[in-house]
């Protein structure tokens, strides 16, 4: 057997490889087991996870990288936004007017690009960008602590952070096999390139390679594996379980009604507040008799709904805990790291809820795991002062989503009561689909991910 790093750059890869059973499965199958963190080692005490945890320093990006990394992933978006809504819209999202050195250069790398985007550019602006901090002296270090730990194969548990660059290049130069966990749903049809070239590539599903075929054309075949995804295996793990009557108790809930759970995303889903005081408002003059829980974003501070909380008190809220484990990160999101309660609250609002409320999320699949049925709302408000978010409907994996007809997508607020009226007396409407959309999204059961995970590492070396 081998030894294995394992690169742990946010709460979202802790979340799907420290909570899941993926430590112990990757000890079952190598020798040694090695965890990169690019957040504070303390975060992984209280697991007795029994193996080495380095935490990585902290890279600080140049401007000539960022130049070479920005061209990187314009060149990409150039190259695909033709048909594809998603990444047009992520390539006029990140045009600036802004008078300093980094917009000029963004405006620069926008005139260049119209002509220089092919996979071959994205390649060569990729080789510049690591010749661009190879002297940078965390490279070095990098390098000596693979080297100590005579490691063989790195697992990257999210592709594109920039900061994970110089781990790559260290990992290339030693011969070290570099493996990339396709870490959400949306990140290869509408996000920007992956901060590097990796040696393998773990997907959810056949859909999910087909996408990374086409979005990365010097990838091949056999360098890509259908592993599912950790994401959703807590959902069958039994530490992770409560009971219907615990959870009614938590929340104080009322057992003859049904229960509705909305999930907001981040402060970027600016509806989220609307479309709440809404449903509550439904609640509150009894159009709709239901208990409300409301689940918040680990990646946003539950002040913007501090109102709601006031007006509406009968809502039961389940704010995420995410601990907050390092000031002063260039990318304060990444160091947010959820607690071992934090998957369980989560887990039983999803099992225990008879109707899911969200804006486009993928929470549609985690409800969809439990058979729950799911409602987007999609309409705006003038005034509100609310844009109607249907433009995300051309998104190309949220176009999956419309097409696969497992979700009621409102796109009128004087239809909003009514669907929700209508999926509380027929919950089991679109069960059938729902479940296609799942075996179309995630292409492998639930039980086992882990070690199907580790197994792929294992014979990656064989």
């Amino acid at each position: 057997m081998k030894n294995l790093g394992v690169v742990i750059t946010d709460g979202v890869g802790f979340r799907n490889f420290i909570l899941s059973d993926f430590i112990n499965e990757a000890k079952n199958n190598f020798d040694a087991v090695v965890i990169y963190s690019c957040i504070p080692a303390s975060a992984f005490q209280k697991y007795n996870l029994n193996c080495k945890i380095v935490e990585l320093d902290q890279f600080n990006e140049k401007f000539i990288t960022w130049f070479f990394r920005k061209a990187k992933e314009v060149v990409h978006l150039q190259l695909h936004k033709k048909n594809n809504f998603g990444i047009q819209d992520n390539f006029n999202s990140n045009k600036t007017k802004v008078e300093n050195p980094r917009g000029y250069a963004t405006r620069f790398i926008y005139r260049i690009t119209t002509l220089l985007h092919s996979e071959s550019w994205i390649l060569r602006f990729n080789k510049l960008q690591q010749l661009s901090f190879k002297n940078n002296p965390i490279c070095k270090s990098f390098q000596n602590q693979l080297n100590e730990d005579k490691i063989d194969v790195l697992l990257f548990t999210h592709q594109r952070p920039p900061f994970i660059a110089p781990l790559i290049l260290q990992a290339e130069k030693l011969k070290i096999k570099t493996v990339s966990f396709i870490f959400s749903w949306d990140n290869l049809a509408s996000k920007g390139r992956m901060a590097g070239n990796f040696d393998h590539y773990l997907v959810w599903s056949n859909l999910m390679q087909s996408d990374l075929l086409h979005f990365y054309q010097s990838v091949k075949p056999n360098q890509i594996h259908v592993v599912g995804t950790p994401q959703f295996e807590p959902y069958v793990l039994e530490r992770y379980k409560t009971s219907k009557e615990e959870f009614y108790i938590k929340y104080n809930l009322y057992a003859t009604l049904p229960v509705i759970l909305f999930t907001c995303n981040d402060s970027s889903s600016k509806n989220d507040p609307f479309y709440l005081e809404l449903l509550a408002d439904y609640i509150d003059t009894t159009k709709i008799k239901a208990n409300l829980i409301v689940r918040t974003s680990p990646a946003d501070e539950p002040s913007r709904f501090l109102y709601l909380q006031e007006k509406y008190p009968f809502i039961k809220w389940n704010f995420p805990n995410w601990t907050l484990t390092r000031e002063n990160h260039i990318e304060p999101w990444t160091q947010r790291v959820p607690e071992f309660n934090d998957i369980v609250n989560l887990k039983s609002v999803l099992q225990f809820s008879d109707l899911i409320i969200n804006v486009l999320s993928t929470i549609i699949l985690d409800g969809f795991l439990f058979d729950k049925p799911s409602i987007c709302p999609v309409f705006g408000s003038e005034e509100k002062e609310c844009e109607d978010v249907i433009k995300f409907l051309d998104y190309a994996h949220l176009k999956k989503v419309v097409e696969s007809k497992s979700v009621l997508i409102v796109k009128e607020q004087s239809e909003y009561l009514d669907a929700i009226d209508s999926v509380l007396k027929n919950p089991k409407a679109l069960i059938n689909e729902q479940k296609k959309f799942v075996e179309l999204e995630i292409g492998k059961p639930l039980e086992g991910t882990s070690k199907r995970i580790a197994l792929t590492l294992k014979n990656i070396l064989q």
